[in-house]
């Protein structure tokens, strides 16, 4: 066996692996920005003068009744009860006929009779275009994830972030979701529906071998570029 087949035996699979591993690089990656933050230090809390209650002012105790985020670190959750459904058609229709008509007087030569008689030449054009087209898309996502406060702004609203990762055989799945909330918009219990998120990022992707086998090869997707047809 030639060093150049040698070479390519052993190659070929570390590329093939490579490659194979590229979606779920990326997915690690950007999971990286989604980490959860926690503090490693208290923070000092402020002294309170006591007023002879069994409970602290301001602090909720273990059976108060509002439960509800409103401080860094934080949780909330989130319902997922996105559905979008967009339908766009458009037509076209043009018509355009024009006619011309000329008559030759008496005594000019007519090249069409082949004499001097009176000639008429007619000649007109007709363009038509008709044209349609109709794009319609649709997509819902459904179910709960728990995010974090990860900032809480000068009038109230809080900065949420979090994601979900699913470890399946083949494969892994990310849910992850970013945006801005109002106090005011957080029930009772805690939970806050996804179409009240400002600013909202909702991101559902996957990586591994299921994904990467329902995308096209670098190769075919460099071909549809470059290809004229």
């Amino acid at each position: 066996m030639k060093t150049s087949s040698r070479w390519a035996v052993i190659v070929l699979p570390v590329l093939m692996l490579g490659l194979t591993s590229c979606s779920t690089y990326v997915e690690n990656q950007a999971s990286q920005e989604f980490m959860p933050i926690y503090k490693t230090e208290l923070a000092e809390e402020t002294r309170v003068r006591p007023n002879g209650g069994i409970y602290k002012t301001g602090k909720g105790g273990l059976f108060a009744t509002d439960r509800r985020a409103r401080h860094i670190g934080d949780i909330l959750t989130v319902q997922l009860s996105e559905a979008f459904n967009a339908t766009k058609a458009q037509a076209a229709t043009s018509a355009k006929t024009d006619n011309f008509d000329v008559t030759l007087p008496i005594g000019v030569p007519n090249v069409l009779t082949g004499g001097f008689g009176a000639g008429q030449l007619t000649s007109g054009t007709s363009r038509d275009f008709s044209g349609s087209g109709t794009a319609s898309q649709s997509n819902s996502l459904s179910g709960f994830l728990s995010v974090t406060v990860v900032q809480v702004m000068d009038n109230g609203n809080m900065e949420i972030l979090g994601q979900k990762k699913l470890n399946l055989n083949n494969g892994d799945e990310y849910i992850r979701i970013s945006g801005i909330v109002r106090p005011e918009d957080i029930s009772a219990s805690n939970l806050i529906a996804s179409n009240r998120i400002a600013d909202a990022q909702i991101t559902y992707v996957g990586a591994g071998e299921v994904a990467d086998s329902s995308r096209q090869g670098w190769l075919s997707r460099l071909m549809r570029q470059v290809s004229p047809f």
